[in-house]
């Protein structure tokens, strides 16, 4: 019998080498060479000229045609660009338990309305599917379960049946028979993805994948695994939080700034088509170090509440803290506050939140941060009518920002009568009265008085 080879693959580029390296000389990432045995996949050389793709001129090229199909959900809808598009390969990951395989279930009877559906399930047994479908309320004719590990054979059952639409729970269950190595090894995660991708090319299937994310919030496997799909959601939450946000982190058919609102229930996901009322909900307008900020996500403005607390400090070396933030953000703008406005900070501890579990990464929301550490520090309430926009500048200055014009608007649906804005062309808005400001002083001198 041959010697078994063992080969070593670079969980973030998918390099092989035949001895471990500390260092991958592909990507140049460090510590990522892992072992898995078996040789590796066979490549088939020398084919003919005559068998290969021909260059093709640009104006020949046939026009992309592949249509959409509604999911039913409609933040779904809104998260993949507006639809689930044809022969696509979507991958879904997210913490265990967050609701991934859920809203996956919820979306089968749509999906499934004109065209055969399979339902690959490798963690659960399809009588704990079918449970799940039983509570969520799930039927369709043309809903089918299959319990397999083996993504080839899973493959040609979807091709027999002619399915339109293919879900597998999840890429760390499925394996190829050809291989040795163990599910969820990184050479078992490429080659089934690489499967799946070519069912979906060679059928026009839509092939929905659920992964798993390691504890640093990266999807488990090799990172070529997100370069081998057209689209890479997240699903955020912690799993005893009623609100779940799903993000786009790749959409080659779509924005990837566009997020979608979730709510958990006994009947499953519930879509929240109003993101600003529902953050906002719990708002104490009277509490010091609280400001209402508007962040774009994609083509939606989206109005959160910025908390802050600020005080004396008892250690040498003051703390800050910042969750939904860029930590060095926040110290930025407190060193902007103690040298441009005169705020001893120095020897004071800081801590700013957003609330409702969003990540916010754009810098319209400094201005907020600011007022709201501003507010803390001087134990003076912000007005609850007034909401806070604009970008921060090192000399103290508030920078435009983009798509003013539709923040301001979506403030003034939820009744707020004032926007302190940067100082830039704006239509007048009906119902609020936009306040421009040009520096950090003046606006925080309008929201104090």
């Amino acid at each position: 019998m041959a010697k078994q080879k063992t080969i070593y693959i670079c969980n973030s580029c998918g390099h092989e080498a035949g001895k471990w390296m500390g260092q991958c000389p592909s990507c140049g990432q460090w510590n990522t060479l892992v072992e898995a045995e078996g040789a590796p996949q066979k490549r088939v050389v020398g084919a003919t000229a005559r068998s290969r793709p021909q260059p093709t001129r640009l104006k020949d090229v046939p026009a992309f045609t592949r249509g959409r199909k509604q999911t039913g959900i409609a933040e779904l809808d809104r998260v993949l660009g507006g639809g689930l598009v044809e022969g696509s390969t979507v991958l879904i990951g997210g913490d265990p338990g967050v609701g991934k395989s859920t809203l996956l279930l919820q979306c089968c009877p749509e999906l499934a309305g004109d065209c055969p559906l399979l339902y690959v399930t490798g963690e659960e047994s399809t009588a704990q599917v079918k449970a799940r479908a039983k509570r969520l309320n799930v039927e369709s004719d043309n809903l089918y379960l299959l319990g397999e590990t083996d993504v080839e054979a899973a493959a040609a059952h979807a091709r027999e049946l002619g399915a339109g639409i293919v879900i597998v729970d999840s890429i760390q269950t499925m394996s190829v028979g050809s291989l040795e190595s163990t599910q969820g090894s990184v050479t078992q995660v490429r080659e089934s993805t690489g499967c799946l991708s070519k069912l979906a090319r060679d059928t026009g299937a839509s092939v929905l994948i659920v992964g798993h994310v390691t504890k640093e919030g990266a999807l488990a496997g090799p990172r070529v695994l997100e370069h081998m799909v057209d689209t890479v959601l997240y699903f955020e939450g912690e799993r005893l939080d009623a609100f779940r946000i799903l993000r786009a982190a790749k959409n080659r058919f779509g924005s990837t700034n566009e997020i979608g609102v979730f709510e958990m229930g006994d009947a499953g996901m519930r879509s929240v088509d109003n993101p600003s009322e529902l953050f906002l909900s719990m708002r104490n307008e009277a509490a010091p170090g609280c400001a209402v900020v508007c962040a774009l996500e994609g083509t939606r403005p989206v109005l959160l509440e910025m908390q802050a607390l600020v005080s004396r400090s008892v250690f040498t070396a003051p703390r800050r803290m910042a969750a939904g933030l860029d930590y060095n953000r926040v110290v930025l703008l407190l060193a902007v506050l103690e040298k441009k406005l005169g705020y001893a900070l120095g020897n004071q501890d800081a801590y700013v939140n957003v609330v409702g579990g969003l990540r916010l990464d754009e810098r319209s929301v400094d201005l907020g941060i600011a007022a709201a550490l501003a507010s803390s520090f001087m134990n003076k309430a912000i007005p609850a009518d007034t909401v806070v926009i604009g970008e921060i500048g090192l000399t103290g200055e508030v920078r435009q920002v983009a798509h003013l014009a539709r923040r301001v608007q979506e403030c003034s649906k939820l009744g707020f009568k004032r926007a302190l804005v940067p100082k830039q062309a704006l239509q007048r808005v009906e119902g609020i009265k936009a306040v421009p400001v040009r520096s950090l002083g003046e606006a925080l001198g309008e929201v104090f008085g």
